[in-house]
């Protein structure tokens, strides 16, 4: 199998060479360039264990990379989860179910991916004997568990950019307390976008991202997408074989890179009812949703700050669809988004809809879930206790602990949620490398740091 850039201006990459690259050098966001039917799969695959079932999966998409060292990947990547079931589905009332995807390292879904990309890059540095530049931007849950994936591996460099005091303080200390000499956390003036703008517009210097050996690490990179779609297909055959084919996923989403996951996960014949996307205050999907415009807005910070976003970089792989699969409206629609332009577009027969929660509400969602059901929300998930369809089973996927978010909890609860990890971080010292949030100024510091 090969993967496709979104744009069409790069070649044919092989799965190993998608991931490496990260962002295709033309811009755009590798995809398969075909998706194949699992459909016929997935009763072979229900009895599996998560690693398996990612092992499985996995060998459909990166064929070059053996089945014994897809299973010893993903034996290791799902190693460090402190449930047995990795991805824990808890039933909360007849019709809601939580899947549970805040149990690996960094208490956060982005350790599904992270954990095995991180032994990609290894296997990659292995082979190639080059070291490797890992690149990314985030608003809070990604850059922790990047970190946590690369941090002390040979042969690997991480550079994690993220809106100087607009992540939460623990999730600041996750990427910032390591000890680590390969990582570098980098505050950057601004917001999110500003921050995701910088690494892009550093990947869009083809001539400095191929001679320092980079590589993305966002959700941009396909290898975390396609991780994020094994947890769909867990979730979906421990439903009830009744509630499977109209079940609801709803998904918490500001970079749009998880539901995008599920999206995916269901063309290749995981029959369900669709998506809801759940946003917080920053509701460009939900507008967008709703009304079929994309509009970015000013960023407002919220309780839930990993969805602080206007610019959702996982977009351009569900416009590539949208548009019919030609890249050249790809790249018209992308260059006027990137000019701030409002872009409305074709209205069609979809899997999404939407919803959005303001701040006021979060607390109160808090509170009368810990009331009705004792069942403790992180700010995030919370955003997805709304417009509940009342006619099937709903499938929320709890994004991060709510031991991440002690303030809003503890308001919202009267109890402040605790984790052994997290408390150990408050001792210890911050190292962080404050920048502008400019190209220059970070391609410089990459170049010094890698030496």
């Amino acid at each position: 199998m090969h993967y496709l850039s979104t744009r069409g201006q790069t070649r044919p990459h092989t799965f190993s060479e998608a991931v490496e690259a990260g962002l295709a050098p033309d811009g755009g966001l590798f995809l398969p360039e075909s998706l194949p039917d699992l459909s016929g799969k997935l009763g072979a695959w229900a009895s599996l264990s998560y690693p398996e079932l990612a092992a499985e999966f996995f060998q459909v998409f990166a064929p070059e990379i053996s089945a014994q060292e897809w299973r010893a990947m993903t034996a290791q990547a799902y190693a460090k989860f402190d449930s047995p079931d990795v991805a824990p589905l808890r039933k909360i009332t007849e019709k809601t179910y939580v899947l549970e995807l805040f149990h690996g390292p960094t208490l956060a879904f982005k350790d599904f991916a992270l954990q095995l990309l991180g032994l990609l890059y290894k296997r990659q540095t292995r082979l190639s004997g080059k070291h490797l530049a890992v690149l990314g931007a985030t608003s809070g849950d990604t850059g922790s568990a990047a970190i946590h994936g690369c941090m002390g591996q040979e042969g690997i460099t991480i550079f994690i950019l993220y809106p100087d005091g607009r992540v939460a303080p623990l999730q600041e200390r996750q990427m910032a307390c390591t000890g680590a000499a390969n990582v570098f956390a980098i505050p950057v003036p601004g917001t999110f976008d500003d921050a995701q703008r910088v690494v892009k517009e550093i990947f869009g210097d083809t001539a400095f991202a191929q001679g320092i050996n980079l590589s993305a690490v966002n959700s941009i990179n396909i290898a975390r997408v396609l991780a994020q779609c094994v947890y769909y297909l867990w979730a979906w055959m421990k439903l009830p074989e009744a509630a499977r084919a109209t079940a609801e996923f709803v998904v918490p989403t500001g970079n749009f890179g998880n539901v995008m996951a599920g999206w995916l996960a269901q063309q290749m014949g995981m029959k369900c009812g669709g998506f809801r996307v759940a946003t917080n205050q920053n509701d460009i999907l939900y507008r967008f949703f709703t009304t079929g415009e994309y509009r970015q807005g000013e960023v407002m910070p919220s309780y839930a700050p990993s969805m602080d976003i206007q610019a959702a970089s996982n977009f351009e792989r569900y416009l590539y669809f949208v548009l019919g699969r030609d890249p050249a409206r790809v790249r018209e629609v992308m260059a006027r988004m990137k000019a701030g332009e409002a872009v409305t577009l074709p209205q069609q027969p979809s899997s999404f809809r939407a919803s959005r929660m303001s701040d006021e509400i979060i607390p109160k969602v808090i509170a009368q879930m810990w009331q009705d059901w004792q069942y403790v929300l992180d700010p995030h998930t919370a955003c997805a206790f709304t417009d509940m369809a009342q006619d099937r089973v709903s499938v929320v996927l709890a994004t991060a602990s709510p031991a991440k978010f002690p303030e809003v909890v503890t308001q919202a609860t009267g109890a402040e949620p605790t984790h052994p990890m997290l408390e150990a971080l408050k001792s210890k010292a911050l190292s962080t490398f404050p920048l502008p949030a400019t190209a220059e100024a970070v391609k410089a510091f990459i170049v010094e740091k890698m030496g």
